[in-house]
């Protein structure tokens, strides 16, 4: 028997398994505690037995037929290749090489990189606290955690990573840059970047923290005022924006007039946190509908009864940093008429992923579905455009290469609304998707990111949520419940 039919039947055997049930739970946590993260998915079947008998209409024979073309290719490797290569190596590359092809979240880790994770925010496994992507084979950071060490060094949305500890990061994955990012707490790494507008490499020298990071931060402003940041999703999201919110009430007296949620340069987190917060500030209606693998995987996830906010008119701050899970939350404030979102148009995803283990063998993470608006508004490669459209007043213009959208990343999903009529745009002419380059056109807009002033005086956006809100207030003439 040849060596590779058993690299054959072993890749048989994990491809049925990349179609996950779902990757969401099926209804909403109770909004008096935090949620549970949902459970990795390893559904592996055992794979369909082979027959000489001619296939019947609708069998995986044109599946089998590729495999063997790897087979074939992977028996010239072993046989040809000037080193000599271990047959487990051969199938852990081609998986990775398989994963990687599909969009840039998706990918494979080893056993050891696996463990690692499961570490992940302990002494052993400290990290910076920076979300980031893969664009083009290059490392780019989405937005650094609020309090984190990465903040604290400077490190902004848009920064393309070139180095980490002098080892180039152009050939690494998602998960393998991840990886070198942690390490024992207070333990340092260094990082060349490159950032618009600065024509010299940048090093910075970040100090890993094992410290959990606050998702929810609260104050009041300008007296009557909830301003509430937003800086992520996990298991303490929702319970924190409860406290929050009641806490700024008791501030007050019930004098409250409303709230600004502040979901700028949130890079996500956890779905189902996601999804409880934004059953806390929704009485009713939906707050999302979810995708999966097939046609017919569609859910709708409902709000359950009762407001933490009671009413009280409420405005959204959001940015290009605005992503995943945290468009998922202005979406459902926006379709359902619960907030006015303010600010500039939002990252552009809405991709679930589902960490799915292989049997002692590492695992893979893959996309499994994606999220809509309640109203059915697609968000990945669109991102969310504002009710109210306000530029920060201190901001970084970014050249057309360093736009910061989901839609850009090399095999980034489509948008299903737009397959049917995008026309393919010129290479480098930097033209969103869904439209044509054209010399009647008006020129495309040139994103900026928002600076180190969020939340600070200088914040030309805030101001103006406090503005709109005031005016909401009196039109709608609700005050706090007494």
């Amino acid at each position: 028997m040849r060596n590779w039919v058993a690299a054959i039947a072993a890749i048989a055997f994990v491809v049925p398994s990349l179609a996950p049930s779902g990757a969401f739970s099926q209804s909403p946590p109770p909004k008096a505690a935090p949620p549970s993260p949902a459970s990795p998915k390893s559904a592996v079947p055992s794979p369909a037995p082979q027959s000489s008998a001619a296939p019947a209409k609708g069998d995986n024979s044109g599946l089998y037929e590729q495999l063997n073309l790897f087979g074939e290719a992977y028996e010239r490797i072993k046989q040809d290749a000037v080193d000599p290569v271990a047959d487990a190596k051969l199938v852990r590359t081609a998986i990775a090489g398989m994963l990687a092809g599909l969009d840039p979240h998706s990918s494979y880790m080893s056993e050891d990189e696996y463990q690692s994770l499961q570490k992940a925010g302990t002494q052993e496994g400290a990290s910076i606290g920076l979300v980031m992507t893969i664009d083009n084979s290059q490392l780019k950071v989405v937005s650094p955690r609020d309090g984190s060490p990465a903040a604290e060094a400077g490190l902004k949305p848009g920064d393309i990573i070139f180095t980490i500890d002098k080892e180039p990061t152009y050939d690494l994955t998602l998960t393998e840059a991840e990886q070198k990012l942690r390490g024992p707490a207070g333990s340092e790494v260094t990082l060349t970047l490159r950032r618009a507008g600065v024509n010299t490499p940048v090093k910075v020298t970040v100090k890993r923290s094992a410290d959990t990071l606050s998702t929810v931060t609260s104050r009041l402003e300008a007296e009557n005022i909830g301003y509430v940041r937003v800086a992520g999703f996990d298991a303490t999201t929702q319970p924190a924006l409860m406290k929050a919110v009641e806490g700024l009430r008791q501030k007050t007296g019930n004098k409250l007039i409303g709230f600004i949620i502040d979901l700028r340069n949130d890079p996500g987190g956890d779905f189902d946190s996601a999804v409880a917060a934004a059953d806390a500030l929704l009485d009713k209606g939906d707050i999302a509908v979810v995708k999966g693998h097939n046609s017919e995987d569609v859910k709708k996830i409902s709000a359950t009864p009762g407001d933490i906010a009671n009413g009280l008119p409420i405005v959204a701050l959001v940015n290009g940093g605005t992503a995943g899970e945290a468009e998922l939350l202005a979406g459902a404030l926006q379709d359902n008429h619960r907030a006015v979102l303010l600010g500039t148009k939002t990252y552009g995803e809405s991709s679930v992923e589902s960490i799915i283990p292989l049997k002692g063998n590492g695992a893979i993470r893959l996309t499994t579905a994606r999220f809509e608006t309640p109203g059915g508004r697609a968000i990945q490669g669109k991102g969310i455009e504002p009710d109210l459209t306000v530029q920060p007043l201190k901001i970084e213009k970014l050249a057309q290469g360093d736009r910061q959208r989901e839609a850009d990343l090399r095999g980034a999903l489509k948008n299903p609304d737009d397959q049917a009529q995008q026309a393919k745009p010129a290479p480098g002419a930097g033209v969103p998707p869904g439209k044509t380059p054209s010399a009647t056109t008006e020129p495309t807009e040139t994103p900026s990111v928002a600076t180190g002033d969020i939340g600070t005086a200088n914040d030309e956006q805030l101001s103006e949520a406090v503005d709109v809100l005031r005016g909401l207030a009196v039109v709608s003439g609700k005050t706090a419940a007494r």
